[in-house]
């Protein structure tokens, strides 16, 4: 901003200057200008677009070796090493040529600017010697006018760096320009309750939902919906088990619990949490009374002690630490590596199990102590005996919650105080396992199925 006006100031001061010396030779000397602004204009814009392409491609190469990297074993494991090198030089050679693109074009540039200056001197020096001679001017005046006339080209050139500068820069910026103007897709009222400690009554009422961007065909109408017409209520002490196949809408009820998306506005029904409409809710008192574990086992690349404290954000005692892990049937293991709770457990927790991050993250959970808990599938991905182990620490972790629990595993959701079933956004069953299995509907169906493979793998 400074040497944009600095320019400015230097420009109207010299362009005055050379018309109050010889107007006549100064309109000649302005011939130029518009050249510099059409040069300017010109490898500006392309110099953008390069460096945008370039600042692409450099992503791009990130991503590759970030990508290939996290996914080593499964590279190994295909022998697609080569396959991954010669992605990772294809995706540089890319980089390189973008990046060549844009210094040829900055390299163009400059000469054309020197050029366009000699060329305006030159003009004004043929024209300057044909005044003088006429005799309507002096060698001194020609000299003084050249002198000026050299000091005016230089704020111009500045200004056109300036403006190619501000092109390259935009180019560069426009991933945080995009990442700015993303509107979040909930919006908190301006004169929100803040709900401190939740007793955890929650309440689904004719709850309709359809996700952002998927548009509504006539034909299909509510089909399109990913819940439909949703009403259910579980309180303090319940285990509410939400089962169906994929895409029934198990997951988007957690998302709408949490409050990452709305139902649809209009008659898309209400969430209330002890009465209160979740739209009325400050989201971080909603949130700070919702423990959740999900289906992917997420821990931090930090030690053991910072991703249990990492459920109580106002900071968590040694005490506290401790007892989470003991509850979560933790404490062992943990003491049994090489540096106990200081331990670095690696990018993802590669360094521990998948048992002992799901217990890692039951004592976050824990840690929280949430009135409000939500377990989407967690026992994805471990054995009979790893899930064994985890479920008595879940146990506990439940005991005096309102539990919403998500399930492909109907055996993990027998003692459930009540099942919804869901399909395709609808429920269509719901009561206890006993009740659901006396109606032999699809609940039944499938619980016998899965009854059937534990059967057979046990044999």
């Amino acid at each position: 901003m400074a040497s944009t006006l600095t320019y400015i100031f230097q420009f109207v001061f010299f362009v005055g200057a050379l018309f109050y010396l010889q107007w006549h030779l100064a309109l000649v000397s302005l011939i130029v200008l518009p050249l510099f602004l059409v040069v300017a204009r010109y490898f500006s814009r392309r110099m953008g677009g390069a460096t945008r392409e370039e600042r692409r491609r450099l992503g791009s190469v990130s991503a590759v070796a970030e990508e290939s990297l996290s996914n080593a074993a499964l590279v190994q494991a295909y022998n697609q090493q080569e396959y991954e090198v010669s992605r990772f030089h294809k995706e540089n050679e890319a980089s390189f040529a973008a990046e060549m693109k844009a210094t040829r074009l900055d390299a163009l540039f400059s000469p054309l600017v020197d050029i366009i200056q000699v060329l305006g001197v030159g003009v004004v020096i043929a024209v300057g010697t044909w005044e003088l001679s006429q005799g309507r001017l002096t060698i001194g005046g020609l000299i003084v006018f050249l002198v000026y006339l050299s000091q005016l080209y230089g704020p111009i050139r500045g200004l056109s760096e300036l403006l190619s500068t501000f092109y390259e820069a935009s180019a560069g910026a426009e991933r945080v320009i995009e990442f700015f103007d993303q509107k979040p897709s909930v919006r908190e009222k301006e004169d929100a309750i803040t709900l401190t400690h939740a007793q955890g009554h929650i309440e689904f009422d004719s709850v309709d939902f359809r996700y952002p961007g998927k548009k509504r065909k006539a034909q299909q109408g509510k089909k399109r919906l990913a819940l439909s017409e949703v009403s259910f209520e579980v309180g303090p002490g319940e285990v509410l088990a939400l089962v169906g196949p994929s895409g029934s809408g198990k997951s988007t009820i957690t998302k709408l619990l949490l409050r990452f998306y709305d139902p649809n506005k209009a008659g898309g029904g209400a969430i209330r949490l002890d009465g209160h409409d979740l739209r009325e809710l400050t989201l971080n008192s909603l949130r700070d009374n919702v423990a959740v574990l999900l289906q992917e086992t997420l821990v931090f690349a930090g030690s053991v002690r910072e991703n249990i404290a990492y459920g109580k954000p106002g900071g968590a005692s040694e005490k506290e630490i401790i007892a989470a892990a003991k509850a979560a049937d933790a404490h062992k293991f943990i003491k049994a590596l090489p540096e106990g709770y200081e331990t670095l457990i690696g990018q993802k927790g590669r360094l521990l199990s998948e048992g002992q991050r799901q217990r890692v993250a039951i004592a976050r959970a824990m840690i929280r102590d949430a009135p409000i808990l939500v377990l989407d599938e967690p026992t994805t991905g471990l054995d009979a005996k790893s899930s064994e182990t985890v479920m008595e620490p879940l146990g506990r972790l439940m005991e005096g919650r309102t539990t919403i629990v998500i399930s492909h595993n109907l055996l993990t959701v027998r003692e459930a105080t009540n099942i919804v079933v869901l399909e395709e956004g609808h429920i269509i069953e719901r009561g206890t396992h006993q009740e659901l299995l006396e109606k032999d509907g699809t609940y039944a169906e499938l619980y016998r199925l899965h009854r059937t493979e534990e059967e057979s793998a046990a044999q």
